[in-house]
């Protein structure tokens, strides 16, 4: 497949190739874009035919529900049923915004798109491209992550390049990407709204608008049962990983340094190829020749934008091991560790204990 490639300025779009674009999206293709979290991958989320070119496209398992992408709040009531109160507050609270609602689906989304369940996630993006292509398509757009299942999710064009070309119909260059983590995801079908996937909206904030949410427990724990069959994107499968063995190290700051200076100069004494994930603040504490700054605690936005694109870079240095600080922490701190959990497959040591074996 011949996958055309345009760079727009989201300032100043060039809309004939936003038509082409929704003209292709209508037709059944596929096209990758840029929203404010990461790139998506988007295909007509009526058309379980159109949704079943993700998977393929993806290699996405078949049960690993689609997030569908609507531009205007009233579109609401077309793909969803029972729409509860709650989800109103929230749309008119953070919408267009980074906030994912599972909410029972209506008979006009296709299984196909919702990965066979009678719910359906949904949100409404505030990229302005993203925007544009969706209303240019006179439908709505189910888009996951734009890269191939299991690797870190893109946050430049250049990686959905890298990901999916000869692949897909088309790539829309709209630069990095303003958040850099999926969307936060919330659960409304229950008696109770339940964080599935933290993001760059919180708990905190969510509470300011309804009386009361829970964290579903398995974010930050590893689902290891087969036969699980996952409400929203990303909570069974090994996600963002890179393809250097990724090793994340808790403790004390001081201690986290002591234990990778020496784990990657076992590394190293082995013949490979080793790398530190680290910030700011302690990038200076690190012997290895290969430390990479993530960002500052201080504005943990820098750790969110930069996670994927340090994944990534990860992997064109042809890394073997990778030892990563741990970022814990409430707010947008859980939704950093969240996903460099999965990346890491759940592997954690604690630095003090390390020390004294």
């Amino acid at each position: 497949m011949n996958t055309a490639i345009y760079k727009i300025d989201a300032t100043n779009m060039d809309m004939d190739v936003i038509r082409h674009a929704g003209q292709i999206l209508a037709q059944g293709g596929l096209v990758a874009f840029p929203t404010e979290t990461v790139y998506g991958l988007g295909a007509d989320a009526m058309d379980a035919r159109a949704s079943a070119k993700i998977y393929a496209a993806k290699g996405r398992p078949s049960d690993n529900p689609l997030i569908v992408h609507i531009a205007r709040l009233e579109s609401l009531t077309e793909i969803a049923a029972d729409i509860p109160d709650a989800a109103i507050k929230l749309a008119r609270a953070f919408w267009p915004g980074p906030l994912t609602m599972i909410l029972n689906k209506s008979s006009r989304v296709p299984l196909g798109t919702t990965g066979g369940l009678n719910t359906v996630a949904v949100r409404m993006p505030s990229h302005p491209i993203a925007r544009a292509i969706i209303e240019a398509s006179q439908t709505y757009i189910a888009a996951p992550s734009a890269n191939t299942s299991g690797r870190p999710s893109p946050t430049l064009a250049e990686h959905v390049i890298e990901d999916m070309t000869g692949r897909i119909d088309m790539i829309i260059d709209g630069g990095k990407v303003g958040i850099g983590l999926e969307s936060t995801i919330v659960d409304l079908t229950g008696p109770i709204p339940m964080i599935l996937r933290p993001g760059y909206i919180t708990k905190e904030m969510l509470e300011q608008v309804l009386d009361c949410v829970t964290v579903d427990q398995a974010i930050l724990a590893e689902n290891s049962d087969k036969n699980f069959h996952p409400k929203a994107p990303g909570m069974k499968y090994k996600h963002y990983a890179p393809k250097g063995d990724l090793t994340i190290v808790e403790g004390a700051p001081e201690d986290v340094a002591r234990c990778i200076n020496a784990l990657t100069d076992q590394a190293q004494d082995k013949g490979l190829q080793t790398a530190v994930i680290a910030t700011d603040e302690t990038k200076a504490s690190y012997t290895c020749s290969r430390v990479f700054s993530i960002g500052t605690r201080v504005h943990e936005e820098s750790i969110a934008q930069n996670l994927f694109e340090i994944l990534r870079k990860m992997d064109t240095l042809s890394v073997d091991v990778i030892y990563s600080e741990s970022f814990e922490g409430g707010g947008l701190g859980q939704a950093i560790m969240n996903r460099l959990l999965k990346a890491a497959g759940h592997h954690v040591i604690q630095a003090n204990q390390s020390r004294s074996e």
